[in-house]
């Protein structure tokens, strides 16, 4: 047999943990672009300066706001058009724009003559990109004039219903038009604000990195960015119940067995949150002393003020020997946290590191009935082992055969002298994770921040029953907790669809509780075309986490190559299967570069290094690559994601990674009439023939080839 040949890409984990899904479903609304006829015929889009987004929805309700500085660039006045694709249930509200103080009107067109306006468009600007937009009413305004070297401000708004799908509401704006913009936009900003009588659950942006403020009745969320061309859509998604626990379900299947990603939060209910027993670790050797020490010191008086009086907390410091606040856990009264103050004012840093001994010490201190409720340990250490046990394969299997999985052990390195491969293992092998304290970061607002998010469990020891449908191979692999105002994303596989009877079980409070839900696991849907590759992309990380910390092997290289070419996804072991001779024509990417191959050997290193600034950024890009949950546009433009496809760019044609050499092609021609009557025969295919004028794209049970 053949064997196969890979490289690796000059990309490190950082840049991969950026190539995630697109969108988890590519809708197409509305978001405005103004373009102008030039001397020549042709038409060309102005720069925007800034575009700003304000979302109202109320119940199932939301008005959208946009408010767009467009530019002229040129040293004379110019007529321009002002275009707006509508949502198909959209009712435009409000259009303002005044040309030398006269009001400017517009019109809504309908879907055949506005796919009329689009097929100009790219006949004159020679660019399919507006494509995406066929099958889709407009709003067109005509703006005259737009001053040399001059602004026109538009602002319009439109109403919309978001309607709740089993207590799911999904609101979508494509930003991605702005693309278009032949210039950087100096800010681009959104904001919504969500208003129900139902209780909120959670707010959740698969596509944008969103800063979110969650209230009973009411949430906020919103992002801004500054010199940037925004290339995707964004997408919002909000739960709504009365139960205690939430739980929504979206499901994707074409052909074969489905992926789903389901959605888990308990909201904010101020009454859920369960007592905790909590112990600091913190390592006090020489190596703190200075401004380390100083900020642990402040990270952890503002940990022990953030306890409540019902839970109980001992703080432990470690240099060559250990030492304790107390012998026994302290509930969190006012005056032991006093003491506890009192306590760290006092540490010092001196002496060597000996992690195995404090480690024992805070899970001999933690070996509690099981009804006292969630435990966890949050240790903060700058460097590798160095008094006592050393070894660290002894060190982890001795805090297991303590432990019993039953306290989550939470793990921060300071700086890159730090054990990765001992703090990952104690981490992730007992229900926690490790974070990494880097240089422009301080112990004093990483380690606090992160404690407020686990601070507040409303459900422990966690176990999640499917009936109804066989559901396989998910990620996250386990859920240990669930925390107050915390959302859980589980990815997963299923088999045929149907109904389901979801049972969530947990503890609370030392008693067992348990929650039932019904759900449809589709058994044909098309909408959230991204779920298999945000899917993909978790289970990519657990088997590197494998690698890293077990080593490799042929069987878990072979399948993350081989998920990497199924689903797109650039990994550390693939640059897409550089495929020997003969078989070229479906992945072949052209010839390998030196560097491609220093680079590689450079991920390999890196996967093997304990420690050092590579190391730490290896565990840490593994790790995020574990819970992915936002989506975002591949980092390299030979490389495109549209709903669930993946086309790579070969020979200058985008070519769909569905399509087989043995499949028939249909050849249409580029701008040809053909390629345009298909279009309006089939809308569906706008948004692949918006990726470029070369392409090959399977739909349906055809195949087509666009070229020039």
């Amino acid at each position: 047999m053949k064997k196969k040949r890979f490289f690796v890409l000059v990309f490190s984990l950082a840049v991969y943990g950026a190539v995630l899904a697109g969108v988890l479903s590519h809708d197409v609304f509305a978001d405005g672009f103004m373009v102008s006829e030039v001397p020549s015929g042709a038409i060309s889009p102005l720069g925007v300066k800034y575009h700003r987004v304000k979302v109202e929805i109320r119940e199932q309700s939301a008005r959208t706001e946009i408010d767009q500085v467009f530019r002229n660039d040129l040293n004379r006045d110019i007529e321009a058009i002002y275009l707006f694709p509508l949502p198909e249930d959209a009712a435009i509200s409000d259009f303002a724009m005044y040309m030398n103080g006269v009001r400017v009107s517009g019109e809504v067109i309908d879907r055949d003559e506005a796919l009329r306006v689009y097929e100009d468009i790219v006949r004159r600007m020679k660019d399919p990109g507006i494509l995406e937009y066929a099958g889709r009413n407009m709003f067109r305004a005509r703006v005259y004039p737009v001053p040399a070297l001059g602004e026109s401000r538009v602002k319009i708004s439109y109403e919309q219903t978001v309607p709740l799908d089993g207590g799911l509401g999904r609101y979508v704006y494509p930003l991605d038009t702005e693309r278009f913009s032949p210039t950087l936009i100096e800010e681009v900003s959104l904001s919504v604000n969500i208003h129900s009588s139902v209780p909120i659950k959670s707010v959740y942006s698969p596509t944008h990195d969103m800063d979110v403020v969650l209230h009973t009745h009411e949430a906020t969320a919103g992002f801004e960015e500054h010199d940037v061309k925004p290339d995707r859509d964004f997408v919002l998604y909000f739960t709504v119940s009365g139960e205690p626990v939430g739980l929504n379900l979206l499901g994707f299947r074409e052909r074969g067995d489905g992926h789903f990603m389901m959605m888990l939060s308990p909201g904010v209910t101020p009454e859920a949150a369960l007592r905790k027993d909590v112990i600091f670790v913190v390592d006090t050797s020489g190596s703190m002393r200075g401004a380390k020490l100083a900020q642990a010191k402040a990270a952890l008086e503002r940990c022990v003020d953030a306890l409540r009086e019902e839970d109980s907390f001992n703080i432990i410091r470690f240099a060559t020997g250990t030492d304790r606040l107390s012998s026994g856990l302290l509930p969190a009264t006012p005056r032991n946290r006093e003491r506890g103050g009192d306590f760290i004012a006092g540490l010092e840093a001196r002496g060597g590191t000996n992690i195995n001994e404090a480690l024992q010490k805070a899970l001999h201190m933690l070996d509690l009935p099981e009804e006292r409720g969630p435990r966890m340990i949050v240790f903060i250490t700058d460097g590798e082992p160095t008094i006592g046990v050393t070894n660290r394969d002894e060190i982890v299997r001795n805090a297991g055969l303590l432990n019993r999985d039953r306290t989550r052990i939470f793990t921060f390195g300071v700086g890159s002298d730090v054990n990765t491969h001992l703090l990952d293992t104690l981490a992730y092998e007992n229900g926690g994770l490790p974070e990494y304290i880097k240089k422009h970061e301080t112990i004093e607002t990483v380690v606090p921040a992160f404690f407020r998010k686990v601070s507040e469990p409303v459900l422990t020891d966690v176990s999640v029953d499917f009936r109804g449908v066989e559901v396989y191979d998910t990620y996250p692999v386990r859920i240990k907790d669930i925390f107050r105002g915390q959302q859980v994303l589980l990815f997963g596989r299923y088999r045929d669809g149907g109904n389901a009877v979801i049972t969530l079980k947990g503890r609370t409070n030392g008693e067992e509780g348990s929650f039932v839900f019904e759900q449809e696991f589709p058994r044909r849907s098309e909408r959230f075309g991204s779920i298999p590759r945000l899917w993909a992309m978790r289970k990519i990380g657990y088997l590197l986490d494998e690698i890293r910390r077990g080593g490799e092997s042929e069987e878990l290289v072979d399948e993350i190559v081989s998920l990497s070419k199924e689903y797109g996804i650039i990994t550390p072991y693939t640059s897409f299967l550089i495929i020997e001779e003969g078989e070229r024509g479906e992945w072949a990417m052209g010839p390998v570069e030196p560097s491609v191959l220093d680079e590689g050997r450079r991920f390999s290193k890196a996967m093997k290094s304990e420690t050092g600034p590579e190391a730490v950024s290896s565990s840490e890009d593994i790790r995020d690559m574990k819970k992915s949950a936002t989506g975002r546009p591949p980092v390299i433009d030979t490389v495109k994601h549209v709903g669930n496809r993946t086309f790579f760019l070969e020979n200058g044609t985008w070519t769909d990674t569905k399509y087989k050499k043995s499949m028939r092609l249909i050849e249409v021609r580029y701008l040809s009439r053909r390629y345009f009557d298909l279009l309006a025969r089939e809308p569906g295919l706008g948004r692949y023939f918006a990726i470029g004028d070369s392409l090959v794209v399977v739909y349906g049970d055809k195949c087509y080839s666009i070229q020039h």
